[in-house]
């Protein structure tokens, strides 16, 4: 007899709502697995159920798109298992290890899509661990989901079109935000707009974006790297550093990020291959264009195995959802070959232009090499820049797994998801290597913290929707 099917997606932002929609059209019934409380993703991130906020004002130009893929979800929830505020957190031999609300559970599948999406990539200076510094996405938390500013003269700091996003959404919600530091230098923005122009839509809201905050009177410097947080017991100012010196200025939250990085724990503790990609300048899962890993019946759809926005996205879903069609032999449509084309030819331009946003966002010059020694780097396990040198020089070691050995480095609560970029890049600096050389920090469960007590919640675990008692 032949086993039923049992599809698995994780993620429920627009790659993992797009997959469940393809694979309910073909009459499978999807298990779609969350975090979040409710589906959207973090681009699409919806507001608690009693907020009365309009689409418009949490999505603004995009607010269509998320009506869209929202509805396209809610249309679909009697025909999947949807399990929101649920965290996977391991993934072994055909199965993965959940949990929710303090309860563990197991749950089985043929074929997995892993829709997993992406963090932000945080490059560390000193005061970065003072209350009042958030990561840029954890700023867009704060707007999005509770309509709160994480403080009252806000700093920008960083790279990457997140950041003018975001001050953008925190200045026209009314907050006061003081200043945009862009490490980038205008020059390589305008260098990057032929490639730019292949989603001449995406171009033109950026564009708007940078001009309604200059015509607002919000400053904004290029070329401009974040030195230090300044304060006791929370910031208040912050220090930067342009070419033109130094300066100071007056705040008491700072918003900082350097881009996104994709989340691919899960992707390496299924034993998928990763390749390094110049263009994020980090290692990614490989997968072929409908997404397709290295093992068989695993899939990737999204900023999960490589950054490239919320469109792309979608389209990635529905290819993935039709890839693991075909491989089952399930297709019904006509149209299948034809659809499949038409997707891939999209994310084709999406990595043009991924191209263009690689020249036009970039890194602070010498990050590594000016980052002081008394700088916190791994902020779970306190490890600094000084630490990572001295350990590198003192053992020899030249990959970034035998650094964790040596200082702990990413040993902490997050795994090395906020710290391991930047490690890499410091280890990379003193041993006169590339990024690519030093490796990348592999992954391991639990993916994210889970509870470690002995109560009859966590005793045991039991497989598939049942929970333990």
């Amino acid at each position: 007899m032949t086993q039923p099917l049992k599809p698995v997606i994780v993620g429920a932002g627009p790659a993992g709502i797009r997959a469940a929609q393809t694979l309910v059209a073909h009459g499978l019934r999807p298990i779609v697995i969350d975090e979040s409380a409710r589906w959207g993703g973090q681009i699409y991130r919806q507001a608690p159920g009693n907020f009365a906020r309009s689409s418009k004002q949490l999505y603004g130009f995009d607010a269509r798109k998320a009506d869209a893929i929202l509805s396209a979800m809610d249309s679909l929830l009697s025909k999947v298992d949807y399990r929101p505020n649920t965290l996977v957190w391991n993934a072994e031999g055909g199965q993965l290890d959940m949990l929710h609300e303090g309860h563990t559970s197991v749950v089985d599948y043929t074929d997995l899509i892993v829709a997993t999406g992406a963090t932000d990539r945080i490059l560390p200076f000193k005061g970065w661990t003072l209350p009042g510094v958030f990561s840029m996405g954890g700023a867009q938390v704060a707007l999005k989901f509770q309509a709160c500013a994480i403080g009252q003269k806000v700093v920008f700091a960083g790279s990457g079109p997140l950041l003018y996003l975001v001050a953008y959404q925190y200045a026209k919600a009314g907050a006061n935000v003081m200043a945009v530091l862009d490490s980038s230098h205008f020059s390589q923005q305008i260098k990057a707009v032929p490639s730019l122009l292949n989603q001449a839509a995406v171009f033109a809201k950026g564009v708007y974006y940078l001009a309604w905050l200059k015509a607002h009177g919000i400053a904004i410097h290029h070329g401009a790297t974040p030195i230090e947080v300044m304060g006791t017991q929370s910031v208040e100012k912050l220090i930067w550093r342009n070419s033109q010196g130094a300066h100071e200025i007056d705040c008491d939250a700072v918003a900082t990020g350097y881009g996104l990085r994709s989340e691919s724990q899960l992707a390496d503790i299924l034993g998928c291959k990763f390749i390094f990609s110049n263009a994020e300048n980090s290692w990614i899962p490989q997968k072929d264009v409908a997404g397709r890993s290295t093992i068989q019946h695993v899939y990737f759809a999204g900023d999960g195995a490589g950054i490239q926005g919320a469109d792309a996205a979608e389209w990635a879903g529905e290819l993935a959802g039709l890839a693991l069609i075909e491989d089952r032999q399930l297709q019904q449509q006509k149209n299948h070959a034809s659809r499949t084309d038409e997707l891939a030819k999209y994310l084709q331009k999406r990595v043009a232009f991924g191209r263009g946003l690689s020249i036009a966002f970039q890194d602070p010059q010498n990050w590594a090499r000016q980052t002081t020694d008394d700088t916190v780097i791994c902020r779970c396990e306190e490890i600094t820049a000084g630490d990572i040198r001295q350990s590198a020089q003192s053992t020899g070691a030249q990959d970034v797994n035998r650094l964790k050995a040596m200082c702990r480095v990413g040993m902490g609560r997050c795994q090395g998801r906020m710290c391991g970029p930047a490690a890499a890049a410091l280890l990379a600096d003193c041993t006169h290597q590339s990024i690519e050389k030093v490796g990348r920090l592999r992954g391991q469960a639990p993916i994210k913290p889970i509870p470690f007590v002995q109560s009859p919640a966590l005793k045991n675990t039991t497989p598939d929707t049942e929970e333990a008692n």
